[in-house]
């Protein structure tokens, strides 16, 4: 019976205070660099500058500051295409000796990493919780 009130009081508090759980959905394939986020076009560039940096986080389901990229994975390198500001594009080794033009889209604006909302939510049902145990236990011990 103890557990039954305890799940039930979770259960009541998670309905209250629910916590994101979802995926983000992303409209296009994109790179972060120095801050600016760079939309993967289809076209293939071939006149490729220097190496100008890499994907330093890769994720499909959330962002992230820095080299950040929800198309492609950690370590993908990013290069300047010559006769082309990086202001306007640069270049993304799509598979090995090919590279994608990744046109600027203005600055990134990432998801703020401050959890400090999740940790209040996870604070109150574990109050929550805690008072349910205290009450089942005081009810059972008559």
């Amino acid at each position: 019976m103890k557990i039954k009130h305890l799940l039930f009081l979770i259960l009541i508090s998670s309905l209250i205070f629910p916590s994101k759980l979802s995926a983000t959905s992303w409209a296009n394939q994109f790179v972060v660099w120095h801050g600016y986020a760079y939309v993967v076009s289809d076209e293939y560039v071939t006149e490729i500058g220097s190496k100008i940096g890499h994907v330093t986080k890769y994720s499909d389901m959330a962002t992230y500051t820095g080299n950040f990229s929800n198309a492609y994975k950690k370590g993908t390198n990013y290069y300047s295409i010559k006769g082309i500001s990086t202001d306007a594009a640069i270049a993304v080794q799509h598979k090995e000796g090919t590279y994608k033009k990744a046109i600027r889209n203005g600055k990134f604006e990432g998801e703020n990493k401050d959890n400090s909302g999740a940790v209040k939510n996870w604070i109150v049902i574990s109050l929550f919780a805690i008072l349910g145990l205290f009450l089942v236990r005081k009810r059972y011990k008559k």
